[in-house]
């Protein structure tokens, strides 16, 4: 994964939610862009959310490049939330990027910035624990008053 020389602690952390029913996907979701198309907004997260989406349907790949991709869909409702980067091309590898492979369309998640312990500021990457302090994408860590937020 190539991130030297680009920098996401600065980026806010989202709580990820399904548009179609609400369900919350992911408490460690960032705003992103496709490596591919930098005009396509979208958000990722680093955790498998494996308690709140499902792959669905075959693997394939883009035109744009190589990776190879699987949709998930919210196991809630069922629609097609994102995708999964099951193998990423070298060209994407070798790109800026912040080495999430979980991707969520903008157009099916909406994120709602979480706040940092004071429930004042709001949380950054850069602030988040590291993933062997943190592995568990279980939602029920975050405080019932930090969720309504």
């Amino acid at each position: 994964m190539s991130t030297s020389g680009c920098s996401f602690k600065d980026r806010c952390v989202s709580m990820l939610c399904c548009r179609f029913c609400q369900q919350v996907l992911s408490s460690r979701g960032m705003k992103a862009v496709l490596l591919a198309n930098t005009e396509i907004d979208l958000y990722s997260t680093d955790i498998p959310p494996t308690s709140t989406v499902d792959f669905i349907g075959s693997c394939y790949f883009t035109d744009i490049c190589k990776c190879k991709l699987k949709n998930i869909a919210c196991l809630k409702c069922g629609n097609v939330v994102g995708y999964h980067v099951i193998a990423p091309c070298k060209p994407c590898l070798l790109s800026c990027n912040n080495g999430h492979f979980w991707m969520f369309h903008s157009q099916a998640v909406f994120g709602v910035n979480r706040l940092d312990s004071s429930g004042v500021n709001l949380l950054l990457w850069g602030n988040l624990p590291d993933l062997e302090e943190s592995t568990d994408e279980d939602i029920s860590g975050i405080s019932e008053e930090e969720y309504i937020r």
